[in-house]
């Protein structure tokens, strides 16, 4: 079985306070977009008797995936509940890692949907939302895959309707890794302003000086060239433009489509409609 894992950008980030578990509540949207890992696995009898999967990967090559591959904890969720056999999982990765753009949780939630659909498990999407959030807070909304305006932690969804319909995006990540964790203990978590759910009701125009990412102040004090990445996304044109997640990518949203001037140094570069 094959499919294309997408990413997810975030409208918006906003801490509203530290939890007792350690954990943030947040208000955010997440939006899926066409850049995709490719995922894929096949049953193999031959690894019956082994613990884990075996898993190949080409593309961006992943540290240690034993330990931090999704697909291979996906894999293990269902395995504590389902009798499934044993696979050989392959991950072409383009989405890079430790790039706000929600690669590596996608393809777990992937994992779980495709293992559901190829034996037969008839989970529905509440079941298969609840195990992707044992896996990673943004990981349930990849369940559904759609617009969703994220509460809690970031795994209490609400789909909205698809607000960027139409429109073109620009997503550049210039080689930075976040410890989103590391991000997480200097962020202010001090709640106030308009909801961002009524934020992101207003027209995208308006969205520049009033739909914000708590995350940015902190990352572009730390690295300038990427909130220098922003400056140049509005030069060319974009109507807003915003880090995703904790970053590194920044992405800008354009009404039509662009040639970007002014992009230096070794950057991934993404473009699409949305």
């Amino acid at each position: 079985m094959l499919e294309f894992s997408n990413a997810k950008i975030n409208i918006g980030l906003k801490i509203i306070r530290k939890r007792q578990d350690g954990y943030h509540d947040l208000e955010t949207l997440y939006y899926p977009i066409g850049l995709n890992d490719i995922l894929e696995f096949v049953t193999d009898s031959s690894y019956s008797k082994t613990p884990d999967p075996e898993f190949t990967n080409t593309g961006i090559l992943i540290p240690d995936p034993a330990k931090k591959n999704l697909c291979i904890k996906a894999y293990h969720k269902i395995k504590e509940k389902f009798s499934v056999p044993s696979l050989r999982i392959h991950l072409h990765k383009v989405i890079p890692p430790g790039s706000g753009l929600g690669g590596g949780s996608s393809n777990g939630a992937f994992m779980i949907r495709m293992l559901s659909r190829a034996f037969g498990l008839e989970l529905t999407e509440q079941e298969m939302e609840q195990m992707a959030g044992e896996l990673g807070s943004d990981c349930p909304f990849f369940i559904r895959n759609k617009p969703a305006f994220a509460t809690g932690k970031g795994d209490i969804l609400s789909l909205v309707s698809p607000v960027l319909a139409g429109y073109y995006l620009v997503v550049i990540y210039p080689g930075i890794h976040i410890n989103t964790g590391e991000a997480y203990t200097r962020i202010n978590t001090v709640n106030s302003g308009v909801p961002l759910f009524e934020l992101i009701k207003r027209p995208v125009s308006e969205w520049k000086n009033s739909v914000r990412n708590d995350f940015e102040s902190i990352i572009f004090s730390d690295f300038p060239e990427i909130g220098k990445i922003k400056e140049m996304l509005y030069d060319n044109g974009a109507i807003y433009s915003s880090l995703s997640g904790s970053g590194s990518s920044v992405y800008g949203i354009f009404e039509k489509e662009i040639s970007l001037s002014g992009v230096s140094g070794n950057y991934f570069m993404w473009q699409g409609k949305l």
